[in-house]
């Protein structure tokens, strides 16, 4: 359980998220997965990552229990803190970044997968922010790279989730494939990437980020504040002790 990181070919790291019993990671889990990450992209003899994960599903966002044992703002504190730096360490990666998506892909997966470079997803998998369920709000910033404008709010407002051949339609998933199959596409295309030249690649991801229209790391944490407000306010907990009342984990 938590995070690891094999490396099952040559030029090939791939980090894997275990957190059962639905991969909603806690406050640590995310500075773990911060931390596998920025290691993978030091490392010289690395040209590209896949992010994995164990179980049901890729991620179910934040740990929502260990908010709710928390009697005051620390875990909610901790937890935004630790998404920030998990989301900008998929971004900043210095090697490309491949996420392989299995079951749901819903609010803190949502950020990790926006900022990857390219996505490989299982025909079961769905991606979505059901955080306006969840007493929160973030990650329109990422949702905004998987979708057009208009569909992201339509998405974010109702708390859906779009398919990934939905997605695949948009540009934003690289391949679908039966579930049995992701792991050995995901490494298919990683493969593919880890043949350039090492130097080259890493200057070609850093460039790609330079040209980026938006800056993803201010425009989550803008985002961030009004997840504060919502708490601060009372909001938040009503919507969450709503949530918890209708069986959700």
């Amino acid at each position: 359980m938590g995070v690891s990181t094999t490396s099952p070919e040559r030029g090939i790291c791939v980090v894997t998220v275990d957190f059962p019993p639905v991969n909603a990671l806690p406050v640590q889990g995310w500075y773990d997965l911060a931390d596998a990450l920025r290691a993978a992209g030091r490392d010289p003899e690395i040209r590209c990552v896949v992010l994995a994960a164990a179980g049901r599903g890729f991620n179910a966002g934040v740990d929502i229990k260990e908010m709710r044992r928390d009697t005051g703002h620390a875990a909610l504190i901790g937890a935004n803190r630790g998404c920030y730096e998990a989301f900008a360490a998929v971004y900043e990666c210095e090697v490309p970044v491949v996420a392989a998506v299995n079951g749901y892909c819903l609010g803190g997966g949502i950020g990790l997968v926006g900022n990857a470079d390219a996505i490989v997803a299982s025909d079961d998998a769905t991606f979505g922010l059901p955080e306006l369920d969840r007493g929160a709000l973030g990650a329109a910033t990422h949702l905004a790279r998987l979708v057009p404008q208009h569909l992201m709010r339509a998405l974010y407002y109702t708390s859906r989730t779009a398919t990934a051949r939905e997605l695949h339609a948009h540009g934003s998933v690289w391949k679908v494939v039966p579930r049995e199959e992701l792991a050995a596409a995901a490494l298919e295309l990683a493969r593919e990437i880890a043949r350039k030249d090492g130097c080259l690649i890493r200057l070609a991801k850093a460039a790609i980020n330079g040209i980026d229209p938006v800056d993803v790391r201010r425009s989550y944490r803008f985002e961030q504040g009004f997840t504060f407000e919502a708490n601060l306010s009372g909001v938040a907990d009503r919507v969450r002790d709503t949530f918890g009342k209708e069986g959700a984990q």
